[in-house]
């Protein structure tokens, strides 16, 4: 078991392009936490003689909550669990609730040890086009106040929003550097259906994304990081040696995990589950001390495809002996068979010593296409 994944549904105001599950509403916060630390209680069973490295509070905005509100939970954790010494917890958090500058010492003393924050932007102009809470001074102000107090930082970054430049880019990049944080979590901006930025684009309100444009800004990135000593370890992540997200480095690892909240997903290594992506729903039914989620047993096939989805985005890749190993020789001499003709055209790559796919520098914007062009059809799967 590698973690426990938290999620905290509320925001102080809804990003244009955001389509997470949250409230604006902290009305039913307290109920919901109780709900959030009876989930845990009556889970524990899941996790019987494995330890739990990571937690990580994700949302939503877990900084909505006091220091006093994420103790309890991260208590409920150690009570009900079995917890290695020094595990990493994270939260991810917002300039805007991160103006005390003592909030950071109270973080500490919790036990969290990792800080996630949301920057996105350091402009004004590209923050209010998001509709985030914050401006680029508390965005600043936030970043020099928690370095005194906390060593592993990372920073979200958001690169492809419209009007933004490459000089405007690279200065973000720059802006970031100047931290002296570890870890960058950096994304191009995406359309998602039903979101604000959706219905601003198709009238005509915003310009839309241009894919040019942020596949540029992708190499500025990778260019400028790979100078700063970062490691590109996975497609939107970048660490320090030493730095890199054991919460996440675990999801794509294909290890297990538990998702507790409303919207939340959990992974045994065969099942998939998640809870509703209501509150009231999830409250309710857990005062009843019932699980409020559906599960779905993963085919053979759906296994394999998450595996080289997962693993091109990564630096370890996808091994041939695995694939071999865990779904048979059929499935190894299908990927092969698929990545040929992007091998050849130099997306792709496989490491002769270690028989692991790669994706290569010159792939790597298009990753995600290229991890669905190597899927297993179901009906090819027992052919």
């Amino acid at each position: 078991m590698s973690g426990i994944y938290i999620h905290i549904p509320f925001c102080k105001q809804a990003c244009h392009y955001c389509d997470f599950h949250f409230s604006t509403s902290l009305k039913h916060k307290d109920r919901l936490l109780e709900a959030l630390q009876r989930e845990l209680a009556l889970r524990k069973d899941e996790a019987v003689g494995q330890n739990i490295e990571t937690i990580y509070f994700g949302g939503g905005t877990p900084s909505v909550l006091n220091a006093s509100e994420l103790q309890a939970i991260i208590q409920t954790v150690f009570t009900h669990y079995q917890v290695i010494k020094n595990p990493e917890i994270t939260l991810e958090a917002n300039p805007d609730d991160l103006t005390d500058a003592s909030i950071f010492e109270d973080y500490k003393k919790t036990g969290i040890n990792r800080l996630s924050i949301g920057i996105q932007s350091f402009f004004d102009r590209d923050l209010k086009l998001m509709n985030r809470a914050h401006n680029a001074e508390e965005a600043k102000n936030c970043l020099q106040n928690a370095k005194k107090i906390f060593e592993n930082i990372s920073i979200d970054l958001i690169y492809g929003i419209p009007n933004m430049t490459e000089t405007a880019w690279l200065e973000n990049i720059e802006t970031a550097l100047s931290f002296d944080v570890p870890h960058l979590s950096c994304y191009a901006l995406t359309v998602e259906p039903k979101t604000a930025l959706h219905s601003f684009i198709k009238k005509g309100i915003v310009q839309a994304p241009d894919d040019a444009v942020a596949h540029r800004h992708f190499e500025i990135l990778t260019q400028v990081l790979n100078e700063a000593h970062f490691v590109h370890y996975e497609l939107s992540n970048f660490g320090k040696e030493g730095y890199f997200s054991k919460n996440n480095t675990a999801y794509w690892l294909g290890k297990k995990y538990i998702g507790i909240g409303p919207s939340a997903h959990s992974y045994d290594g065969q099942c998939r589950s998640w809870n509703v992506a209501n509150n009231h729903l999830y409250i309710h039914s857990l005062q009843k001390n019932k699980l409020p989620s559906e599960k779905e047993t993963l085919t053979q096939t759906d296994r394999f495809n998450e595996t080289v989805m997962t693993g091109l985005r990564t630096i370890w890749g996808v091994s041939l002996a695995k694939i071999e190993a865990d779904f048979g020789l059929h499935f190894r001499n299908y990927l092969e068979k698929q990545a040929a003709s992007h091998i050849k055209n130099g997306f792709l790559r496989i490491d002769a010593n270690h028989a692991v796919l790669h994706i290569t520098q010159k792939g790597k914007f298009l990753t995600d296409g290229l991890a669905s062009d190597l899927f297993m059809l179901a009906s090819k799967s027992m052919s």
